[in-house]
């Protein structure tokens, strides 16, 4: 396990997000706007509901985000895409944190339930991801995680089998 810090304020994303945090080529997250969350509050390589791995982090609701305008005008909702990739994101990121080499890209997700939406009367997303696999061999480097996200506390959207790859090429 590489020795990173087990949370991030909004600089540290950046800092990832520009390449300067895993180094040239390896895991890296979006640039605003497309970065999905404002914090990591909390991530391991050994932790969560199987062992093998978990982040949490959160993301700030305000109403000028920039997807309430043009995502179904006159009836803002954040398009439930942007909270997956939120959490594909953040898996990708745990790769990354454990200083595994590559850069990420989401395989698919086995399973997605959206059962809330969130409007720009919202406060807060937590997102919780929970590794069930987390391989690295000679020709893989993987994690398949469970995951959730939960707008002020209401759980909104779940996903199994979400799967994130790092490739050196």
């Amino acid at each position: 396990m590489a020795d990173y810090p087990t949370s991030f304020d909004k600089e540290g994303l950046l800092k990832c997000a520009r390449g300067e945090l895993f180094g040239p080529g390896n895991a890296q997250l979006p640039a605003p706007p497309m970065l999905m969350m404002d914090r990591i509050t909390d991530i391991s390589g050994d932790g969560g509901a199987h062992g093998k791995g978990h982040v949490i982090a959160e993301f700030d609701i305000t109403p000028d985000l920039w997807f309430f305008d043009c995502h179904f005008p006159g009836n803002p909702i954040m398009p439930g895409c942007l909270g997956l990739d939120g959490l594909w994101q953040l898996t990708g990121f745990n790769l990354g944190w454990r200083g595994w080499q590559g850069r990420g890209y989401a395989l698919g997700v086995g399973e997605v339930k959206l059962t809330g939406m969130v409007r720009p009367d919202r406060k807060m997303l937590t997102y919780k991801i929970d590794f069930t696999k987390a391989i690295q061999t000679r020709r893989l480097t993987m994690g398949v995680a469970d995951g959730i996200v939960e707008a002020d506390g209401e759980v909104i959207y779940q996903v199994k089998d979400m799967k994130v790859a790092l490739s050196e090429s």
